[in-house]
């Protein structure tokens, strides 16, 4: 059966000519389109998609805030963050609120199918650009808890070498899953990480399913907030891209 997607764009003409983008693959089947969350929370209770695509800036109701109602709906469809905003506010309020995941307007078409298929299987997706972002909100939320400021500064001043001792969460990895670790971490996507580091796409994507297994890790997203944590340093700082 089809992924069964609902469009929710005001911009007409965005709208359409993504619903045709979909439409080309014959795992997905855009079911309705909506241009405000009071249209599209009529879409989803009536029609149950799979999963939504919901734009942030809407007339009225903006995406985010809208989130909670949409996911109130039973059975609850997975939402898929598809905007223009690059403000780490914005995502971490829509993931906080309950969205699968925060994909940006500049995503490539292959991109965007396939980050449906993964929030579907029920894993998170975040923007390569957006990532580092993430890391950084996440590690300032750690320190901000109770008793990180004594903890936090130690793991992120961790380097390669000490990742070395034996149980270490990182010290399955080789010096080459670290290194493309860190560059996951900053935001970089595959092609970044493989113009950065020399070596051939498909060899980054190769090492990135690998790291992920020896972490026991779903998604790229989970890689990079434990590396936020373990693999921060001067050079790696996603405060410094």
């Amino acid at each position: 059966m089809p992924i069964r997607l609902l469009v929710v764009d005001d911009h007409t003409l965005f709208r359409r000519g993504l619903t045709a983008l979909l439409g080309q693959c014959d795992e997905l089947e855009v079911v309705a389109e909506a241009g405000d969350a009071g249209e599209a929370l009529r879409h989803v209770a009536a029609l149950l998609p799979d999963v939504v695509l919901l734009d942030n800036h809407l007339p009225g109701v903006h995406g985010i805030d809208a989130l909670p109602q949409f996911l109130a709906i039973e059975p609850a469809p997975k939402v898929l963050m598809l905007t223009v905003s690059e403000d780490a506010d914005d995502l971490a309020s829509a993931l906080s609120r309950g969205a699968s995941g925060y994909l940006l307007k500049t995503a490539e078409g292959e991109d965007l199918m396939d980050a449906i298929r993964r929030v579907h299987r029920g894993e998170s997706v975040v923007s390569p650009e957006m990532t580092g972002k993430l890391v950084k909100a996440y590690r300032q939320a750690v320190q901000q808890s109770a008793g990180a400021a004594s903890v936090v500064p130690e793991a992120s001043s961790r380097t390669s070498q000490a990742v070395e001792a034996q149980g270490h969460p990182l010290s399955k990895l080789s010096p080459r899953e670290r290194d493309i670790l860190r560059e996951i971490a900053r935001g970089a996507s595959n092609k970044e990480i493989a113009r950065q580091l020399d070596i051939a796409e498909t060899t980054v994507k190769i090492h990135v399913q690998h790291i992920l297994r020896k972490l026991n890790l779903s998604s790229r997203v989970q890689a990079a907030v434990l590396a936020g944590t373990y693999l921060a340093s001067p050079s790696s700082d996603p405060d410094q891209t």
